[in-house]
């Protein structure tokens, strides 16, 4: 899982995270102050809210910090964010 996600510049020497949610692969690098989550992997035409939701939700669970809302950028298969914890 995630060999070929690669991070944004600022991400590099990040944490990196694995985790599989409904069948689906992800990638999440965090800083103390920022996180990217990367979707792996093909998602059909009407999943793409539910997986934005799961990207969401993967946030606080892997990083243990509450997402900055207004912060968050991207789109289902890629979205970084600032997080304070």
């Amino acid at each position: 899982v995630g060999c070929g996600a690669q991070p944004a510049p600022e991400f590099f020497g990040a944490k990196r995270s694995e985790v599989s949610r409904d069948g689906r692969s992800y990638v999440v690098f965090h800083t103390d102050k920022r996180v990217e989550v990367i979707r792996l992997g093909y998602a059909p035409r009407g999943a793409h809210r539910a997986i934005r939701a799961t990207m969401i939700d993967l946030v606080s669970e892997v990083t243990g910090c509450k997402l900055v809302d207004s912060t968050l950028q991207g789109d289902s298969g890629e979205m970084r964010g600032s997080i304070r914890c």
